[in-house]
Order: structure tokens, then C-alpha cells, then sequence
């Protein structure tokens, strides 16, 4: 084996100064986690699930890693087929060593580090002692649900729940005595997915069902919608949240949309015109109730999803075949905003870009709604799907800086399906560090630990703290 300088995984691990090594360790390292947008499952928390052996906890629902065996020419039943569990750890296991310089390679081995005490690397021939013997810690009663994000320090997570959901795990969690908190967040994008009008129907009949009251018309929806926000506000709620291609806006959108509740309620298509019309309209009066109850608003932007439409077909959405996509995203963006800003109903707002060419444009729309209120009203969120690793990192923050402050970031979230995705924060936080000591290194940044280790210490937990008021 060649002598190397550096350790793979060891304690400067994407450290490359000592500045970065002072500010990780002192400052970033020990702070606790409000993991503010997840996909985690509400009832798996709070029954505090325990997992039966490593693929259940770690390959199931992880469709980084199927597009990853895919792409190795692993068969779709050692993926989301009916292979036996150590079948599929097996295959996973047998392409790790491929995904070098992947970042499903970083990942894996964190998570292997931070949750089993595993350093040794992952592939086919050490396979069956890593599954044996993290199997083995899986049944152990501090590897169940909450001691697995206890032992992350976590402090908050919040799920994401559509305004139909009970919320009756997140009551039972409530009542327990856990070292974190768990909340929910409101996400309402099926209240207006009109595209269908069959299911688009149904779902108003479960929504109204929700709510407690009848839906007939326009007006019936918009106050469903509020009936499950103050439902949801009471269980401490904050955030909403929305999976969009692009955000939607058009003026003649609330003028429009009685008509065209009616007309979709009736069983009729809408075209895409009609669509864009009542989505802008329903987008806009729930941004008005985010607004009245102080929530913050995230917009996850610029998905193309479902690609591979035999897949979809075999396997359902969120199944590993979607991408980035190319959408005009400034133009109705800026519309949206500032139809809301006109009449000072535009609440904290998160977007999340998915798009790298247009980092500067996200970057420089918070800047134009930023009103003095509240500091980094108006955020560019955290590199999210397939821009969550070090050259997406770093390439959100540098345009940050660039833009707008950086030191009113609310950093990193996992939103991810997967109870053992935390080391992604100490990934992020490794990763800010670095940035900010190589520029200590090359005399762009001063040598003022005061500063900087409050800049770490604010987007590594305190602004986010402060930000969403939990």
C-alpha cells in the first residue's frame, strides 16, 4: 500500500487547513441537528421501530443506491424486487468499490463509521461480517429509531405530511418523553395536481373528509386547506413545503379558479393553461395562510420526474428515475413573490434549486424580498438531491456568498427517507469548514476566530434555530 498523507475518513477528513480543523472540531462538530426537511416516517419514530437486519434500515427506499446498482448492471430484483435481504447487501455491497468519487461512497462509509464503528471498506469480501455484524447491533435496544437519531444529535426533524394525514403519530410522539423533538410539515401539492381529474376528485373527498367539512366549491377548498394548517399549526407545525418543476403564477389566477374547480370537480380535463391558472391560485392563498400563522415556506424546484415511463409503471414514482430538468424559473418566480410582497403577505420562504445553471438567478431572487423584517427572510436553500454532495455544496454556498450573506444561512438539511442519513450534516459542515479555512489560508478571509467561528456556529445550528422559532 502507498503511504499517504491523509487517512481516508480519519479526523481531517475534507479538512485541508488547520483553521478548517479548529472550526469543525470547535465549532461545528458538537452542535445539535434541526433537521428541518426529511421524508422519515412518523410511525416508525414513534413506535420507535427496531430493524430487522441492515438492508431493511439501509437499502429499502434508498433509490440513490438502486440507481447506483442499476448503473451496474445489478437485476431490478436485488433492488426493489423480492431478493432475499443479504442477496441485495450483497449486491450492494459488491458495487461500493465502483462508486468511487461518487458520493454514495463518502456516504456509505460515514454511515458504516457513525453508526456501527465501522471503518473497514464496504465490498464483497467484507460483506457478510459488516451485515452480520451490524444485524447483530440492529436488534440492541440503543439501535432502535430514537436512539439511532438520539445518538446523531438530533434536537428537531421534521417530517413531511400531506394536509389529509392524521398526524396520529405524531400525537402519540408528542406524549413520549424522547431527547428530540419531532414535527410535522404541511405539504399540499396534491390540492392542486388538477392534471387528473378522476384522482384530483377523490382526493378533494378525502381532503374534505379531513377537514371536517364540505367541499362544493372554491372558497370550500381554500378553507379546507385552512381548517388542516391550524390543525397542523397545533401540533407544532412551522413549515410547509412544495415539490414543484417551477412555481406557478398568473394574474388572472384567483379570478379563474371558481370556474375552474367546477369544471375539473365535474369530471372535465383542464388544459395547460387552466392548470396554470388554479395551481397559481391555490399557491397564492395558501401562501397568505403561511404568512398569517408566521410559517416558513420552502419550494423544492426543478425535478423532472418519472422519466422512465415503463419503470413507472412497474415500479411507482420516487423509485430512482428522475433528474434534473431545464424550466424558465425566474419569470413567475419573481411574479409570485411579488404578488404576495404587494400586500406584505409574503411569509419566510426556503427555495431550493435542483438546476446548478441557475444558482445565480435563486441566489439573487431572495435578495429582491428581503425586507429588513427578519435577517435571511428570503434563503437559498441547501444543495438538495442530486446536488447534496461536495461539488454541489460548494458550489450553493460560493454563489451565496457571491449574492447575498452567507452568514444568514440556514444550512443543511438530509431530506431523505433514511434513519441513517445524519452524517450528511457532518458532511456539510466539513465541508463549510474547508471553504472557509482555504480562504483564511490564502488571506481572503481574516484570522479572526471571533467572526468565524460564530459564522460556523450560525449556519451550522443557530440561525435555523432562530429562523424557524423552535
Amino acid at each position: 500500500m502507498i503511504k499517504t498523507s491523509k487517512t481516508f475518513l480519519g479526523d481531517d477528513f475534507l479538512l485541508e487547513t488547520d483553521v478548517a480543523r479548529y472550526l469543525y472540531e470547535q465549532h461545528a462538530a458538537t452542535k445539535p441537528i434541526i433537521d428541518y426537511h426529511n421524508h422519515l416516517s412518523p410511525k416508525d419514530i414513534a413506535e420507535n421501530r427496531r430493524f430487522n437486519n441492515l438492508t431493511e434500515i439501509w437499502l429499502e427506499g434508498d433509490h440513490y443506491k438502486w440507481r447506483g446498482m442499476r448503473t451496474n448492471g445489478v437485476a431490478e430484483r436485488y433492488c426493489t424486487g423480492n431478493a432475499a435481504p443479504f442477496e441485495k447487501f450483497m449486491k450492494w455491497a459488491e458495487t461500493v468499490p465502483y462508486t468511487l468519487r461518487n458520493p454514495l461512497f463518502h456516504w456509505t462509509h460515514l454511515e458504516l463509521k457513525n453508526y456501527f464503528g465501522i471503518t473497514t471498506l464496504l465490498d464483497e469480501s467484507s460483506a457478510h461480517e459488516i451485515y452480520e455484524t451490524c444485524t447483530a447491533l440492529l436488534q440492541q435496544e440503543d439501535y432502535s429509531v430514537q436512539s439511532l437519531l438520539t445518538k446523531m444529535n438530533v434536537e428537531v426533524l421534521c417530517t413531511t405530511d400531506d394536509p389529509i394525514d392524521s398526524l396520529e403519530y405524531h400525537r402519540q410522539f408528542a406524549s413520549q418523553r424522547a431527547g428530540f423533538r419531532m414535527f410535522p410539515t404541511f405539504r399540499p401539492d396534491k390540492s392542486f395536481g388538477v392534471e387528473n381529474a378522476v384522482a384530483y376528485k377523490k382526493y378533494i373527498e378525502q381532503l374534505a373528509v379531513a377537514a371536517g367539512t364540505s367541499i362544493v366549491n372554491f372558497d370550500d377548498l381554500l378553507q379546507a386547506l385552512k381548517n388542516r394548517v391550524d390543525y397542523f399549526h397545533q401540533l407544532g407545525c412551522r413549515v410547509s413545503d412544495h415539490g414543484l418543476e417551477h412555481l406557478y403564477f398568473h394574474e388572472r389566477g384567483e379570478q379563474e379558479a371558481p370556474a375552474l374547480f367546477t369544471k375539473v370537480m365535474s369530471g372535465k380535463t383542464l388544459d395547460a393553461n387552466e392548470v396554470l391558472l388554479f395551481k397559481s391560485a391555490v399557491l397564492v392563498n395558501l401562501g397568505k395562510i403561511y404568512h398569517s400563522k408566521g410559517w416558513v415556506q420552502q419550494f423544492h424546484l426543478g425535478a423532472m420526474r418519472n422519466n422512465n415511463s415503463r419503470m413507472l409503471r412497474e415500479l411507482g414514482p420516487d423509485t430512482g428515475f428522475d433528474s434534473i430538468g431545464e424550466y424558465a424559473q425566474g419569470k413567475p418566480m419573481t411574479r409570485f413573490f411579488d404578488h404576495l410582497d404587494n400586500t406584505n403577505q409574503l411569509a419566510k420562504t426556503i427555495l431550493y434549486n435542483l438546476n446548478p445553471a441557475d444558482n445565480e438567478l435563486f441566489a439573487t431572487m431572495t435578495g429582491n424580498f428581503n425586507d429588513g423584517t427578519v435577517p435571511g427572510k428570503m434563503q437559498f436553500g441547501s444543495g438538495w438531491w442530486f446536488l447534496d454532495q461536495k461539488d454541489g455544496m460548494e458550489r450553493q454556498m460560493n454563489t451565496l456568498s457571491n449574492m447575498g450573506l452567507l452568514s444568514r444561512f440556514v444550512g443543511m438539511v438530509t431530506d431523505s427517507r433514511s434513519f441513517l442519513s445524519f452524517p450528511r450534516h457532518e458532511y456539510f459542515r466539513r465541508i463549510l469548514c474547508n471553504l472557509v479555512g482555504n480562504d483564511v489560508e490564502k488571506g481572503e478571509l481574516p484570522d479572526d476566530m471571533r467572526h468565524l467561528s460564530r459564522l460556523i456556529s450560525d449556519i451550522s445550528y443557530g440561525n435555523a434555530k432562530q429562523y424557524f422559532n423552535f
